[in-house]
């Protein structure tokens, strides 16, 4: 199967408003962090590249990990990182930035960003780049198709000579050609789902939390059928600039501790569903 030609859109960094922000009636804002924003330092002797700040890059919408609802930018990931701007008593901003560059790390080594939080699996290839957290969320891939299509696997995409698609630069889509696919693909998960919803592709490799979302839209629900959970190992974890040990140790206790005391149960249960039999 053919890559769609132009599937990529231009994606504009925009820098955005957390819940927490909005609540305290900041707007949402339009453009780049300026060069001679005043660096700063957070409790603990945390650096951040903006005094006051947790500037955080994501790739929106992935929900139920972060996308913007009434305003605010929300979700697991959101939710997660509010924890560690609130141990360092600053507050987190975040920067809405191409998914292409959390492989190689450039918001972060360019000073733009202190982190990344998108949903972000653990791999060999971007731990070259970036230092990870430890895992916050253990996530598998699902096969999501139209029921017209009437397929429920990768082996009946390939027999039916059906059209698959995926996002750009994630592990579904790698996983996808690892099997034998050339997946059509879409720059974001919205346009994943549009591409089902148009019939650009018949189905779609993509998270199985992102499917649990959708799929609790009735529309989305008449229209597409979960079909075979792939059961990759993955693990997603937080990235920050290789070296930034104050920082990355910081994240390793927000989430450890949350984990302790019955936070990260509550939030995610808040954002994505039951919390598995095995997991704190």
């Amino acid at each position: 199967m053919s890559r769609t030609a132009g599937s990529h859109r231009t994606h504009p960094i925009r820098i955005l408003a957390t819940a927490c922000a909005a609540a305290a009636g900041l707007s949402l804002a339009v453009g780049c962090s300026s060069k001679e924003e005043e660096r700063g330092e957070a409790a603990g002797g945390v650096p951040v590249v903006e005094k006051g700040k947790l500037t955080t890059c994501t790739h929106l919408p992935y929900p139920p990990f972060q996308f913007e609802q009434g305003g605010k930018v929300v979700g697991f990931d959101v939710a997660l990182v509010d924890l560690v701007a609130k141990n360092l008593k600053v507050e987190q901003k975040i920067v809405d930035t191409p998914f292409e560059n959390f492989k190689t790390g450039a918001f972060l080594n360019s000073g733009q960003c202190d982190l990344a939080a998108a949903g972000m699996t653990i791999t060999d290839e971007r731990k070259k780049n970036v230092d990870f957290s430890v895992p916050y969320f253990d996530a598998t891939q699902a096969l999501l198709a139209t029921r017209k299509s009437g397929v429920t696997s990768l082996a009946e995409v390939k027999a039916k000579g059906a059209k698959l698609g995926a996002q750009a630069e994630t592990t579904g889509e790698s996983y996808a050609k690892s099997h034998g696919f050339d997946p059509v693909s879409f720059e974001s998960s919205d346009a994943v789902l549009n591409g089902l919803r148009t019939g650009q592709v018949d189905a779609v490799v993509i998270d199985y939390p992102v499917v649990q979302g959708w799929l609790k839209d009735k529309a989305n629900a008449d229209a597409f059928a979960l079909g075979q959970n792939i059961e990759t190992g993955e693990q997603y974890g937080f990235s920050v600039k290789k070296g930034n040990a104050k920082l990355r140790a910081a994240i390793d206790k927000a989430i450890t501790d949350a984990k302790a005391d019955g936070t990260y149960k509550k939030l995610y249960e808040q954002w994505i569903g039951p919390l598995p039999e095995g997991r704190s």
